[in-house]
């Protein structure tokens, strides 16, 4: 998202509350936020708080002081795109019907970015003909529509009706804003630690949260890619439209990549997978004794090394991930010519700033020719971008095509 030009458009329901979440999380991605008012929307959120958190002027009325002459044109024509959050069913209705009496109506009718509408209203107001007939016109019109969450409404009932929650319209906004380079090819991406049961309390695992898998996933949907996400067990949300599939322990992970390989044109293995796996599995809690016990372990099956078998000559770009504390390009390079993959992410995982847990990784990426590419610290998300864009690169120059 970042650079990209966004205008947000707050009408008058009670959930303009959360487009001030929505204009903070944009702002953090580094788009360029301006924010355009119904007058209604401006009796529950002061334009103040929008202007504190874009950075810049908000205007509420087509008259407004803060409103240049022509800013009902250019701001629909300068942008990326126009996000209508909240959408009440009287702006839904006005957008519809091509009617222009307010800076928000007129900026959208004359707007050629596109648009995405986020309706939240009662649930009787939702599922009205009315309401329905104009959703499917605006989308006959090529406009872009969120269906709306379900749950108890403000005003008391339960249903569907409630404005998604902002990083779900995020998520939305940078699909619809993204290169569709992926499109039509299938990546799988595994994510998450596996955790290796010693009895019914315990198990064997490591410190990985799956925010860089996750991170490759969301990228990979957000270019247009059908996404399969193998996940160990984590607390993050399944990104918007990827199909995930829920592991626990390396076989089972094992079981499920071995499941959609063969269908897949870019396997991304970012999970941190045990080595090693309890022999036997107690049926009850271990007690504590006196004598120090033995556990015994046997080794867990390498996927990695058996997905580089199983690739032959497919064109399929298989991406390794290196975690290492010592001997990074060392270590990096032995795994990627030991499993046959096509480039392997290193990264010191002792770092704070770039290991587990954290937004934030700095890489080596590797290559079977000897590149070494040494991208600054970034985002995981930036990171997974730059991932996806090697991993294409190379698909291409074996096709010879650009899918």
């Amino acid at each position: 998202m970042k650079g990209k030009r966004i205008v947000i458009g707050v009408s008058g329901g009670i959930a303009a509350y959360k487009a001030a979440e929505l204009v903070r999380l944009l702002v953090r991605e580094e788009a360029l936020v301006q924010v355009a008012m119904t007058a209604n929307a401006a009796r529950f959120v002061s334009p103040l708080t929008f202007g504190a958190l874009s950075g810049n002027r908000v205007v509420s009325h087509m008259f407004d002081e803060a409103a240049g002459a022509m800013d009902h044109i250019s701001w629909g024509q300068d942008s990326d795109l126009i996000i209508i959050a909240p959408a009440t069913a009287n702006v839904i209705a006005k957008i519809a019907h091509g009617i222009a009496d307010d800076f928000l109506t007129t900026m959208t009718l004359a707007a050629t970015a596109r648009i995405l509408v986020c309706p939240a209203m009662n649930t009787r107001m939702y599922e009205n003909q009315a309401t329905q007939e104009n959703l499917a016109v605006l989308q006959r019109r090529g406009i872009f529509v969120m269906e709306p969450g379900a749950g108890q409404l403000a005003c008391r009932e339960e249903g569907p009706g409630r404005l998604p929650e902002p990083a779900e319209i995020v998520d939305e906004a940078r699909w619809i804003v993204s290169k569709q380079d992926l499109a039509g090819l299938q990546v799988l991406v595994t994510a998450g630690a596996t955790h290796e049961p010693m009895d019914p309390v315990r198990y064997i695992s490591n410190r990985s949260t799956g925010k860089m898998g996750y991170a490759v996933a969301t990228m990979a949907r957000t270019r247009g890619a059908s996404v399969k996400l193998v996940t160990g067990p984590t607390s993050l949300p399944v990104p918007r439209g990827v199909e995930a599939e829920r592991v626990t322990t390396a076989v089972e992970m094992r079981e499920a990549v071995v499941k959609h390989f063969a269908a897949s044109d870019i396997v991304v293995m970012a999970a941190a997978v045990s080595d090693y796996r309890p022999h036997a599995t107690k049926d009850q809690k271990i007690k504590k004794g006196p004598e120090i016990q033995t556990l015994e372990l046997v080794k867990n099956p390498d996927i990695l090394a058996e997905l580089g078998t199983l690739k032959g000559k497919r064109n399929c770009v298989l991406v390794g991930f290196a975690a290492e504390t010592e001997d990074l390009l060392a270590n990096a390079e032995k795994k990627l010519r030991d499993k046959n993959l096509d480039m392997i992410v290193a990264n010191d995982v002792s770092r704070e700033d770039a290991g587990f847990a954290v937004d934030t990784n700095e890489v080596k990426i590797l290559f079977r020719d000897g590149k070494v590419e040494s991208p600054p610290l970034m985002k995981k998300e930036e990171v997974a971008d730059l991932v996806l864009d090697q991993a294409k690169t190379l698909r291409e120059g074996r096709s010879g095509h650009g899918k």
